[in-house]
């Protein structure tokens, strides 16, 4: 095991054997790819041709780099042409019975000191092991797709590895230009141990009719600044080779949360996998295909602007970040815009962040100083909600506490006109309650921005069982007007986006709990891993783990799901006074300002 690796041999081209193949050729190997598929194998050298011909049409390499780096692959239909590698790794189907008949011919064949990996996600590497007549040398060796693209590479140890196999293709991976991380063999691993759950509860959002396909995944894009949904991302992946990683996580967690929404097997029972099949939630444009196009469930255009009630004036009360963020978003649109506060005080003070934020933008060439002094214009400062008397929507950002928000409503009800919409921009609670604090709940909706309002695109639109068609048709019309991306969603907790994320950080806290994994190993697999701007642990930190918890509790408390039990650890630290940046330590300690 103490060989440089520089002959490896790869075994199935499909995608990611192809795309592992070009790393490694790329990066000096002699690599041997081998399928028993002759179409395989000519996609696999097909695509390495095209890739390097880019490579030299970006100026990247030179053509006699790539003539050298194509001489370094050759293909076979045969496992005997792995007999001189140093490093066999198997990217075949997910199952147990495929993966074990290589290992056991590969026995036969490679040297006794190659070392033998298993591309799996899903599947126990020590298992594949055990049955090795030299399980030492058996390890795990997860790359992402697209391999080219994606640096991680999470470094799988069973209880039977030998220390000197891991440290070799640890080695190999940075000289890749790779960034490895060593997990142990549990399903999943970490990048899909946290990204799968998360998957299959979308599917199973979606197929409680919850959400549309189209806004659950505009809602994780724009809301997290995820690389896709949720759903696009299933059909990528292929929703077969989904429901496989869930089943092996199920049966090893046996939490609910990963036991395979029933639509994944009626997709994949139908043939509907994906990409790969042309269809599967979405429809492509042919098997293999990029491109979505229109079937039987794409939403019709929005209906005719009229639809809903006439919005010329918006009153927004709060004093926050949130409140101020919400007021500059409207007085930008060209809304007149009372910003109401507990003090007239409190008030010029949001609206001196507001004149804070715009003169940001001045001087970052967004803005020009004549729009800046026209938004300021059309933002008046009250200490009363008393000035709400004319808006034609009152928005609510105040503190996320539900008594709080009724007394709110209750004063709205008194004070604002007949026939004006009121909307609040609660996270987590339920909007019926705030609503029946009201004479007029069939006036109320939810309308969550995310923060920061005047950076985020997404707006949660929750309608409840009372509110009025109009309401809705009339706060959605009013996105587009402040170019807003409106979700539909209805009234439970968390919505999409919290009922989404927040069970993923959860995990990923129950990772660090069990000792699996540390903070820094699961931040960097999920960005590099998943295509994350933030690390699990990051994002914590910044949201806070305080108003973390209370979401987590609140998600629990709804669905009574055991999974979605907020985990000891994140609240021993919310009990300590450990609560993110805005403490000087979460998770990690930061600098206090």
């Amino acid at each position: 095991m103490d060989t440089p690796l520089s002959t490896i041999a790869v075994v199935g081209l499909g995608t990611m054997g192809a795309g592992i193949a070009e790393v490694l050729a790329r990066a000096g190997r002699e690599v041997i790819g081998i399928d028993i598929s002759e179409t395989a194998a000519r996609g696999a050298v097909a695509s390495l041709e095209a890739s390097t011909a880019r490579a030299v049409a970006r100026g990247r390499i030179t053509e006699q780099e790539r003539t050298a780096v194509l001489a370094r692959f050759r293909t076979s239909d045969t496992l005997r042409a792995a007999a001189g590698a140093e490093l066999v790794i198997e990217v075949v189907p997910e199952t147990y019975e495929i993966k074990q008949q290589v290992f056991r011919e590969l026995d036969a064949v490679v040297s006794p000191t190659a070392i033998l990996a298993t591309g799996t996600n899903a599947l126990s590497v020590t298992r594949l092991a055990a049955e090795s007549q030299h399980p030492e040398r058996v390890l795990g060796l997860h790359f992402f797709n697209p391999a080219p693209a994606m640096k991680l590479v999470e470094v799988v140890s069973s209880v039977l590895t030998a220390p000197p196999a891991v440290e070799a293709v640890t080695a190999l991976a940075r000289e890749l230009g790779k960034e490895p991380v060593a997990v142990g063999d549990r399903p999943g691993f970490v990048a899909d141990g946290l990204l799968f759950g998360y998957l299959n509860q979308a599917a199973a959002m979606y197929e409680a009719n919850y959400a549309s396909r189209e806004d659950i995944d505009a809602a994780m894009k724009l809301g997290c600044g995820l690389p896709m949904g949720p759903l696009a991302l299933l059909d990528l992946i292929g929703i077969d080779t989904a429901r496989t990683v869930l089943e092996a996580m199920y049966a090893e967690s046996h939490d609910r949360l990963h036991a395979p929404a029933p639509v994944l097997g009626q997709l994949s029972g139908a043939g509907l996998t994906g990409r790969k099949a042309g269809r599967g939630f979405y429809t492509y444009d042919a098997p293999g295909g990029q491109d979505v196009v229109p079937d039987a469930l794409t939403p019709a255009a929005e209906a005719e602007a009229g639809a809903g009630r006439a919005v010329a004036s918006v009153g927004v009360a709060g004093s926050g970040t949130m409140a101020s963020g919400i007021a500059e978003v409207f007085a930008k649109a060209g809304y007149g815009v009372v910003l109401a506060a507990r003090s007239q005080e409190k008030a010029e003070l949001a609206k001196g962040r507001i004149a804070k934020s715009l003169e940001r933008s001045v001087a970052k060439g967004r803005l020009t100083a004549e729009a800046r002094d026209e938004t300021l214009g059309r933002i008046t400062a009250a200490g009363s909600l008393d000035a709400f008397a004319e808006v034609d929507l009152a928005v609510e950002a105040v503190a996320e506490d539900l008594e709080v928000k009724q007394q709110l409503f209750a004063a709205l009800d008194k004070v604002c006109r007949p026939g004006a919409v009121l909307a609040t921009t609660t996270s987590s609670l339920p909007v019926v309650a705030i609503a029946r604090a009201t004479t007029r709940p069939e006036d109320v909706v939810g309308m969550h921005f995310f923060n920061p309002a005047p950076a985020m695109k997404l707006v949660e639109v929750v309608r409840t069982v009372l509110t009025a068609d109009d309401v809705h048709a009339t706060v959605r019309a009013v996105c587009a007007k402040i170019r807003k991306h409106p979700v539909d969603c209805g009234d439970r907790a968390g919505f999409i986006v919290n009922a989404l994320l927040f069970p993923y950080l959860n995990n990923a806290i129950k990772m660090v709990e069990q000792h699996y994994a540390s903070l820094d190993d699961i931040d960097a697999a999920m960005k590099l891993g998943g295509g994350y701007p933030m690390g699990p642990f990051e994002l914590l930190d910044v949201v806070g783990l305080d108003v973390s918890l209370a979401i987590e509790k609140v998600l629990h408390q709804e669905f009574r799901d055991p999974g979605l039990a907020p985990a000891p650890l994140l609240e021993h630290l919310v009990a300590a006074g450990c609560l993110g940046r805005k403490t000087g330590r979460g998770f990690r300690e930061y600098a206090r300002r």
